[in-house]
């Protein structure tokens, strides 16, 4: 076993000389009582290669009118602390029990406690370099034999114990977290940071807001490097994933000290509505405001903290009682097999060389005179362990910043072996077993190293090849009160694919005392389904009104920043989150409407075809022959076709119907107005040709009025031509006329064609109207001439009303005034026309009579005529 020795003596001299003859009295007074007073406060462990600590262990058991547990809850921090020590000996108790790494050489070390105060924290590094406290730069140690130095976990003594022995090129080993103020080589030459970079730290936070929807909360952080740089990546990733900042607090140690900065903060924190506070900082930078804020009531607040914070540490000096929820990011890492059972076996008896063990038994398991400083080691239970301590007071499992001084002894003995394999190889060393490496040499090999170290974790300097570190997420259980028992609830693993990066137990997680529901963090409520964000240019952007989509627009997601417009064939729903499909609409059969001018347009079909054959059963007779009985018969039969081709623009429309709808009404029509001309043409005619000599006469007997017909018939139907050949009607749907159906109409293709075709049209009946009226006053008993003005009226008037209402209908409204007026034009030609001629053939038929055709001078013999 290696001795461990307590120097009496504080000249480099008498210790050379009383060592070995102190040894042996020291290990007796273990055995009975020992007097902390008399003993100096180090450890040393004899090896060929020594490794040096400096740990904070301050001085224990000064004052002893107090009771044991107010010692213990006194020195809680020392005890937990201790465990560094702990680490330090089972690393170099593995390495010098490992055969293959190191086999002709030893490991050691010196361990020395560090105090946080400004000049007496170099104290013990001067007499570790110098062997004296006050004379620095001289050496009275005659045998050096320290490689590595180990300091943490505060990145403040880091610090300034790094700016000394940089000026001697000792390699310097930082346990604590990541320092971004110890990164500088050019001041800092020969230190390395064990923790890894927390560059996946804001990545890992971000994602546990994002998990439980938090989007509002507030950010404390110490006024340093580490603190900027922390604040700075966290805000950018927030801004990323809309995770909005409430308040943003920046202390530093000078602020603590005033009463009203304190408040100040206090109030910023508890009158906030954000339930959630994210802490980054060391213990040193930001310990004293906790306290402070833990003597003020903070009720309801869950804090995200990163893993520089003690966390278990009593109520008395912690958060754990007011803020309820601690969330803590701690560096994952491998478990170190056999730690647990090393620490359990761990007593004085075994290494009685320990004052600091010693110390920690004085004060957990009553050993201690009542009056002095010193043990009595037979009041101690014999079979007492550490794990018999609470676990707020001492941790069996292997700490983050323990297993960081694990890997430190491994690289140190990696980068000695590395280095005595070279010099083997060039016969500079060869096997003789005093000689000690420089501590310089030894800065070549340990930048370069890369190993696996027991626990399976790969160790790289190289800053470009070092691994993104992966976090645990522990939730500090509280209940029953004081329990503070830290449970891993989560992992965040930056390898895992995006989205699957964090993993959480939300079963285990242990809020505020007398709830179970998750906390709620968010500056304004979501906006449902139906809803879009309404922002505030003065407010953050997680802050915002809802306000309902506009028609015809959805959101079918939360928090929409701009609603969807929904495509032309579908609309949206009545809750405005969902775009349904528009049914098919069209003027059909089925639809009432439709049923009602299909009866209407086969009814005066009907009627039509009923009064041509009145017509032909009465051909002979004088009315009949007397109004040109041919043109009546192409007039019946165009008006027949009139109400029928009304029927193509009911039903499903295709595009042989679009097509024949427009061609037929324009032919049909035209033949129709065209044979009311030819009969007002007719009737002119055959009262000028009644006058001698007049060239009328032969126009009338040659037939010319009825060439009228194909002519403008002809004429319409080269327009039809054109028409069809530049920009024929086609199927189109109109989707906007009624709400949640797709109008299937046709499109007239040519507007111009279309207007060019009814103004044609328009153009003969107002021809027509004309010369009617003119000679609607000429004497004869079958004049029809007031019939044809009256009928020519009634269509034109039908045809002007048709434009207006056309153009402001929509959808099957604009189909139906389309067939209406083609009916009401239809039935104003064969009612104003043939219904008076039918009414005298069929009821008064005496009118129709031969004798009513005889000379004026015959009159009043068959004045029974007009009766």
């Amino acid at each position: 076993m290696h001795t461990l020795n307590m120097a009496t003596s504080s000249s480099c001299a008498t210790r050379a000389s009383t060592l070995p003859s102190n040894l042996p009295v020291l290990v007796r007074s273990l055995a009975g009582t020992s007097c902390f007073s008399t003993m100096k406060h180090r450890a040393h462990m004899d090896g060929d290669v020594i490794i040096a600590g400096f740990f904070p262990l301050k001085t224990l058991g000064k004052d002893h009118s107090k009771s044991e547990d107010s010692r213990q809850e006194e020195h809680t921090p020392i005890f937990k602390n201790y465990q560094f020590v702990l680490a330090l000996v089972f690393a170099v108790e593995e390495i010098n029990k490992n055969p293959v790494l190191l086999h002709n050489m030893t490991l050691g070390l010196d361990i020395y406690d560090v105090e946080f105060r400004a000049w007496t924290m170099f104290k013990n590094p001067f007499i570790w370099l110098f062997g004296k406290y006050k004379i620095p730069n001289y050496s009275c140690m005659r045998d050096r034999r320290s490689t590595a130095v180990l300091t943490g976990p505060s990145g403040i003594t880091s610090n300034q114990i790094g700016t000394l022995l940089g000026l001697y090129r000792f390699p310097q080993f930082t346990f604590g977290s990541f320092d971004h103020t110890l990164s500088d080589h050019n001041k800092f030459p020969a230190l390395y940071q064990m923790a890894p970079k927390d560059t996946s730290m804001v990545i890992a936070i971000v994602s546990l807001l994002l998990h439980f929807n938090w989007n509002w909360v507030g950010l404390l952080t110490s006024q340093d490097e580490n603190g900027s740089w922390f604040l700075a990546e966290l805000k950018e990733e927030m801004a990323k994933n809309r995770v909005c900042v409430a308040y943003e607090l920046v202390v530093s140690t000078q602020d603590l000290s005033h009463l009203f900065r304190v408040m100040a903060v206090y109030n910023k924190i508890n009158n906030s509505s954000a339930s959630v506070l994210i802490i980054y900082g060391d213990k040193d930078s930001l310990i004293s405001i906790i306290i402070s804020l833990e003597q003020i009531l903070m009720q309801g607040k869950v804090c995200v903290m990163n893993l520089q914070w003690d966390f278990t540490m009593k109520t008395r000096y912690f958060m754990l009682g007011s803020l309820h929820v601690p969330l803590i990011f701690t560096h994952h890492h491998a478990d170190v097999s056999g730690f647990t059972d090393f620490v359990k076996a761990v007593n004085p008896s075994k290494y009685p060389e320990d004052i600091f063990l010693a110390r920690l038994w004085f004060l957990s398991f009553n050993c201690s005179d009542a009056e002095s400083d010193c043990v009595t080691w037979d009041n101690c239970p014999h079979d007492a362990s550490l794990d018999w301590l609470h676990g707020h007071i001492f941790d069996m499992t292997m700490s983050g910043y323990s297993y960081n001084i694990y890997k430190t002894v491994y690289a140190v003995a990696q980068a000695l072996d590395e280095m005595l394999l070279l010099q083997t190889e060039f016969h500079t060393v060869g096997n003789r077993k005093g000689t000690v490496p420089s501590p310089a040499q030894l800065h070549f090999f340990l930048r370069n190293i890369q190993y696996y170290n027991p626990a399976g974790d790969q160790v790289i300097w190289d800053e470009k090849s070092k691994l993104e570190p992966e976090y645990d997420v522990l939730n500090i259980w509280n209940f029953p009160e004081g329990l503070e028992l830290a449970v891993k609830v989560g992992k965040f693993s930056p390898y895992a694919l995006h989205g699957n990066q964090l993993s959480l137990s939300e079963d285990l997680l242990e809020w505020a005392i007398g709830t179970t529901e998750t906390p709620h963090s968010i500056c304004s409520e979501s906006c449902g389904p139906g809803f879009r964000t309404s922002r505030h240019e003065e407010k953050a952007s997680c802050c915002f009104d809802c306000t309902p989509c506009p028609e015809n627009e959805i959101a079918n997601v939360t928090d929409m920043e701009h609603c969807v417009k929904c495509p032309d064939h579908q609309y949206a729903n009545t809750q405005r989150n969902q775009c349904v499909l528009k049914a098919a609409s069209f003027l059909a059969f089925g639809d009432p409407l439709g049923m009602a001018l299909a009866c209407m347009a086969l009814c005066f079909s009907m009627l039509t075809i009923v009064v041509l054959g009145v017509f032909v059963k009465h051909k002979d007779s004088a009315i009949v022959k007397a109004n040109n009985q041919t043109l009546s018969y192409i007039l019946l039969i165009s008006l027949i076709f009139c109400f029928l081709c009304s029927l193509l623009f009911l039903g499903h429309p295709n595009t042989v119907t679009c097509i024949l709808q427009q061609i037929t009404f324009a032919v049909v029509f035209t033949v129709a107005v065209s044979t009311v001309l030819a009969k007002t043409v007719t009737v002119v005619l055959a009262f000028k040709a009644t006058s001698p000599g007049r060239r009328m006469r032969w126009l009338l007997i040659s037939g010319a009025p009825n060439f009228i017909i194909p002519i403008c018939t002809l004429i319409q139907v080269t327009l039809c031509g054109l028409w069809l050949g530049t920009s024929p009607p086609f199927i189109d749907t109109d989707p906007y006329s009624e709400h949640g159906h797709v109008i299937i109409l046709c499109n007239k293709g040519s507007i111009t064609a279309f207007y060019c075709v009814l103004g044609y049209l328009g153009s003969l009946a107002i021809a027509s109207f004309t010369v009617a009226f003119l000679a609607k006053n000429l004497p004869d008993t079958f004049n029809e001439a007031k019939f044809l003005t009256f009928s020519m009226l009634v269509f034109c008037s039908v045809w002007l009303t048709f434009l207006p209402v056309y153009h402001s209908a929509k959808g099957k409204v604009m189909v139906a005034v389309e067939v209406f007026s083609i009916l009401a034009s239809s039935v104003g030609l064969l009612g104003c026309i043939f219904v008076p001629k039918c009414y005298n053939i069929l009821l008064i038929p005496i009118k129709n009579s031969p004798y009513c055709f005889r000379d004026k001078r015959h009159i009043r013999r068959n004045m029974h005529c007009y009766d």
